[in-house]
């Protein structure tokens, strides 16, 4: 499941991407199939073994383009282990609200951009967000959970601060709101049976991508879109 879209954050054979706070993957494998050369970058020495290993199946697989090259390493975000103006490009999906200096990470991100690269931002939207903290403490108040909710302008504020240009913006993930609103009406730890058949729902949707609920989350989107995703560029030198 992507949350960055890659029509609208295109990316080149042979650029040289980061992957900031990879988790286990899901974008940094989506930008090596697309043949950049990828630097998957966590905290978590389990989730940067695991996409190592995940990058050596999609090389066993044939799904790595010839050219294209991945590394997943061990790093934090308020000192990135690049030089400054590494990455024709950076993302950092679903990561800042977890960080206590966010403004910090930010410009670590645009230190090891290139003039004129580009970054791709996302975080909880502020909406849907607010309802899950009201519905739950337990949803945000756990160790590495969520320690911020931004408003859209707040978001862009901080990335020009940082030194980018924000531009195009959108959501994502609308039919994902209401699933996690439930979770934290029940009790976030609770798989009650309505919980399990959304979570069903959503697997179904993500593995089959039926036109159906693409066309419905895409028209939902603007309204409960969970994810606000910005793309900014770092001026030309």
């Amino acid at each position: 499941m992507l949350t960055v879209d890659f029509e609208k954050f295109p990316i080149a054979k042979g650029e040289k991407v980061l992957d900031m706070g990879c988790g286990f993957g899901r974008h940094a494998f989506a930008l090596l199939r697309q043949g950049a050369d990828v630097v998957a970058l966590d905290y978590s020495q389990d989730e940067v073994a695991e996409v190592t290993k995940w990058f050596a199946a999609m090389q066993t697989a044939g799904e790595v383009p010839a050219g294209a090259s991945a590394i997943a390493v061990r790093g934090t975000a308020y000192g990135l282990p690049f030089a400054d103006g590494t990455f024709d490009a950076v993302v950092a999906a679903e990561v800042l609200e977890h960080l206590p200096d966010d403004r910090l990470a930010m410009s670590e991100l645009v230190r090891v951009l290139k003039p004129g690269g580009r970054l791709a931002v996302t975080v909880p939207r502020w909406f849907p967000e607010k309802v899950c903290w009201a519905l739950s403490d337990a949803y945000h108040e756990v160790e590495g959970g969520h320690i911020r909710i931004y408003k859209r302008r707040e978001m862009i504020d901080k990335l020009r601060a940082a030194g980018v240009v924000p531009g195009e913006l959108h959501h994502a993930h609308a039919l994902h709101a209401p699933y996690w609103w439930l979770k934290c009406a029940v009790g976030v730890d609770n798989e009650n049976a309505p919980v399990k058949a959304y979570k069903k729902l959503l697997e179904w949707d993500i593995i089959k991508a039926p036109a159906l609920t693409r066309a419905s989350e895409a028209l939902l989107n603007p309204v409960l879109g969970k994810s606000l995703v910005v793309y900014a560029q770092k001026p030309a030198a």
